[in-house]
């Protein structure tokens, strides 16, 4: 077989964006009667953001150890690498259970569909199973590592009014102005869920981003009391910064699972090489090659291999 490169498979999808290039028919794909596939040169994905981009370095460089050859291609957004995962231009995939479970949800049922991804992770991966068979994509097991929306607040106002969890900030009865995307007012896990399921007196939400450096600076500041991140963010430090634990489990189970086309890379080899991940890597270890790519300036292809060789995985 061929080889593909990475500027041929950049043509490809560029084709696939356009509509020019489809891959099967949804009636004919994720056909399990036939065997899933081995294909030894892998393409692994990566969303272009760093902790995509560490993920993509570890399952490529496990797949190697396994005998496989693999290439890693950086695809900007989920519109673009999932159609071509589906048509096998990119075979394996970092993706977050719950986010990708009520993405693919959407594209079948409208963007008004409702959300199937929730706090439980049995359930999310059982509804996103269903929605990627279909497809003709395997989802693999998750492991310990998730990355979901947190919240922050600083360490002195966390200490000022002694507040480790989200419910303690609502029975505070404190009013907190939220630093966060502007779709926080509509969003059930943001300002809705946090009024209702905590009790939280949000005046008012600060449309700076998610997890941004403005909007780490407002709250850094006092201007804003509250910053909607990430439970990867590993810069929190840098601003005197700490997360309250959603003691309630508002946030959806955004655990991190491969996803690889069936029909290239169903096997159970690759199955058992990017499972060795699984036993291993937590969302402290997340955070940490967060840090060391985005604040230290460090190559993720570098912390990658580091952590693998140190966990005994290479």
């Amino acid at each position: 077989m061929r080889r593909r490169t990475a500027s041929g498979l950049m043509a490809a999808l560029a084709l696939l964006l356009s509509g020019c290039v489809s891959g099967p028919s949804l009636e004919n794909q994720g056909e399990v009667t036939a065997p899933p596939g081995d294909s030894r040169h892998l393409v692994v994905g990566s969303a272009g953001f760093t902790e995509s981009d560490l993920l993509a370095q570890m399952y490529s460089l496990l797949l190697k150890k396994a005998g496989y050859g693999a290439e890693i291609l950086s695809v900007a957004n989920r519109e673009l690498y999932e159609p071509a995962l589906e048509s096998g231009q990119i075979d394996v995939v970092p993706e977050y259970a719950a986010t990708f479970a009520d993405w693919l949800n959407a594209k079948k049922n409208g963007a008004d569909a409702k959300p199937v991804g929730s706090p439980d992770l049995d359930t999310t991966m059982r509804a996103l199973r269903d929605l990627a068979t279909p497809r003709g994509l395997t989802v693999l097991p998750p492991g310990r590592a998730v990355d979901q929306n947190a919240f922050a607040v600083t360490a002195s106002f966390a200490r000022q009014h002694g507040l480790k969890t989200l419910s303690d900030l609502g029975r505070s009865r404190l009013p907190v102005r939220l630093a966060a995307g502007d779709e926080c007012v509509q969003r059930p896990y943001c300002e809705p869920g946090l009024k209702k399921v905590y009790g939280i007196d949000i005046t008012g939400v600060d449309p700076k981003g998610v997890g941004t450096t403005q909007a780490k600076k407002a709250v850094q500041s006092g201007q804003d009391q509250m910053v909607l991140t990430t439970s990867t963010d590993a810069t929190l430090d840098d601003f005197g910064l700490v997360l309250l634990k959603d003691d309630k489990n508002l946030q959806n189970a955004d655990y991190i699972v491969p996803v690889v086309n069936r029909s290239r890379a169903g096997s159970e080899g690759v199955a058992k090489a990017l499972g060795r991940l699984n036993s291993v890597l937590t969302t402290a270890d997340l955070a940490s090659m967060n840090e060391q790519v985005d604040s230290w300036r460090r190559l993720p292809q570098d912390v990658a291999r580091t952590y693998l060789e140190e966990k005994g995985l290479l």
